[in-house]
């Protein structure tokens, strides 16, 4: 990301506008690493949002609020009993570097006025957000640190991280410029952020894209250009001169006068709330998927190992045949000999010779014995293995519709449907009972449904099996038409019919309509044909114990959709 020096300094230039002489009535910690203060000034109410995540650290003013834990967390408490009635004297951070100090005015506990300073690190892995009193000395911080060459702990003395870099404002001239970048004799990309406090790669080559400079092959006069170039945008710090602006998959400043109050503190918030939404999104559906997918590896384990005794049970008649055989002819047979093998004439097939296999360590009597009491074993068998097979087929059907649920899901709250699904479920809830580290919420809230309007009728997608079941139930009327691909995982359409038009009187494109809907939200939506049923709701049942989603339906017609 390219929260740098620099964006920090633009930031900080607008808070100043609004938060000086704020007072803070809330402060909130919605997740470990994130502190919101709930700030009011001037007859308007602000959010100023501190965050020392290791991706998303930050501190700016959000639109967008979080869910809070019921109980407050340490440093949350920390900051209330410090911070809640005091007022904002000051927002700044040292040339361009990424340390925000926040200091504030408030009453101790002897009602004396008294100044706190609330320090942002925003550096990544190392971020940090800690509170100290006005000789700096620190009351607690919401990571601790203890390191051989910095310590962030209570009752320490704050310090701050050691400047290496040269500042860009000591620059007297473009000449001194180019001498330093020349003497690096490397890329600008990497030489500028590395001699310079506060620029970021990113922003680096947005500047070499925009005056179509090579990174590697460059000459003086581009040099100078570029020189000029960051001189205006830094010099314009705190105008509307600058703004923040979209490059690539990230974000920087550039040279574009903007009419937009807050425009950098805003374009960051919305940035930033994306980019969580999808990683949030996305962590959430590994997860999950993980679990499922173990469920499936393991029922998938337990068909195999079923279908290789149903293999077995197959062999049972001919274990039957060689006790009958060995029977009828054990007159024959001398008991005194120790055979491995004995061929004899089997009367079930013309009288041809079979061979048939023996312990030797054992009389002919007791491999009779064996043979029958092998086959009785596995006629037993075959019934149990039958039935466990049935239902394991079941289970792997179902697993693999939650497979596609998720696959299938476009926001959290589909996430957390499934979530609550499966969480239900003998399947899985095992799993997700040991998978403590899924941060997975259940959801109670009304479902998102999806709906299409086409030539006047209404047309509802299930996206998974909750939402499916609860179409069918809650949303389709008995005379509505359900459309689902035939024998394979996917989206139940609901057609809303409030006219109660016979199948036959309604539009042959708004059918059609349904059907590629069902096509496209089913596991076969890149198949060449795909057959797609079709029929009344009230056609449509649920079988006794079955999972959710799963139905039988009759009275039905196919439409095949290419």
């Amino acid at each position: 990301m390219a929260f740098d020096g620099i964006v920090t300094k633009s930031i900080i230039s607008e808070l100043n506008t609004i938060l000086i002489g704020a007072k803070v009535n809330k402060v909130l910690q919605p997740t470990k690493t994130e502190i919101v203060l709930e700030l009011y000034n001037n007859g308007k109410n602000y959010s100023l949002l501190l965050s020392c995540d290791a991706e998303f650290c930050r501190i700016g003013l959000t639109n967008h609020s979080k869910p809070n834990p019921q109980n407050a967390l340490n440093f949350c408490m920390l900051l209330r009993k410090y911070l809640v009635g005091g007022k904002i004297l000051e927002i700044s951070n040292y040339d361009f570097e990424r340390t925000v100090l926040i200091k504030f005015s408030c009453y101790n506990e002897l009602n004396d006025l008294v100044t706190r300073k609330l320090f942002i690190e925003i550096m990544s892995r190392q971020s940090n957000i800690i509170l100290t009193n006005e000789n700096n000395i620190i009351i607690d911080s919401i990571k601790h640190f203890d390191t051989n060459t910095r310590e962030m702990l209570p009752a320490h003395e704050y310090e701050f991280v050691p400047i290496t870099k040269k500042s860009f404002l000591s620059i007297n001239n473009s000449s001194e410029f180019i001498e330093l970048i020349n003497n690096e004799k490397t890329n600008l990309s990497k030489s500028i952020p590395n001699l310079f406090i506060g620029f970021s790669k990113t922003l680096v080559k947005y500047f070499l894209q925009k005056l179509n400079i090579n990174d590697t092959n460059y000459n003086n006069n581009e040099l100078e250009n570029l020189f000029n170039e960051l001189s205006t945008l830094l010099n314009n710090i705190g105008t509307k001169e600058i703004s923040c602006t979209q490059f690539g998959n990230d974000f920087t400043l550039a040279n574009r006068p903007t009419n937009v109050e807050l425009q950098i503190n805003n374009f960051i918030d919305e940035y930033y709330f994306s980019k969580e939404v999808t990683t949030n999104f996305q962590s959430a559906r590994n997860n999950l998927l993980h679990i499922v997918l173990a469920s499936l590896k393991k029922i998938t384990k337990k068909l195999e190992n079923i279908n290789q005794k149903l293999k077995e049970c197959s062999e049972m008649d001919t274990y039957k045949l060689y006790g009958e055989l060995l029977t009828a002819n054990l007159y024959r047979i001398n008991s005194n000999l120790n055979l491995d093998k004995i061929e004899l004439e089997n009367y079930y097939d013309n009288n041809k010779l079979i061979t048939i296999p023996l312990d030797k360590s054992i009389s002919v009597q007791k491999n009779i014995n064996k043979f029958f009491k092998k086959y009785n074993k596995l006629k037993n068998a075959l019934g149990i293995v039958s039935q466990q097979k049935k239902e394991t087929e079941k289970e792997l059907d179902y697993i693999e519709s939650i497979v596609f649920s998720l696959e299938n899901a476009r926001s959290l709250k589909d996430i957390n449907e499934v979530y609550e699904e499966i969480s239900e479920n003998i399947v899985t809830k095992k799993a997700i009972t040991n998978k403590r580290k899924t941060k997975i919420k259940k959801n109670n809230s009304e479902h998102e449904l999806t709906s299409v309007e086409y030539n006047g009728f209404t047309i509802y997608v299930g996206k998974n099996n909750i939402q499916n079941d609860y179409l069918r139930t809650k949303v389709a009327s008995p005379n509505d038409v359900w459309f689902h691909a035939q024998k394979i995982h996917g989206s139940h359409i609901i057609l809303k019919n409030p006219q109660n038009l016979d199948i036959d009187e309604i539009p042959e494109d708004v059918l059609f309509e349904c059907a590629k809907l069902a096509k496209n939200n089913c596991k076969a939506e890149l198949s060449l044909n795909v057959p797609i049923d079709y029929c009344f709701v009230k056609f449509v049942k649920k079988a006794p114990n079955a999972k959710p989603g799963m139905v039988i339906y009759s009275n039905f017609q196919t439409i095949i959709v290419k």
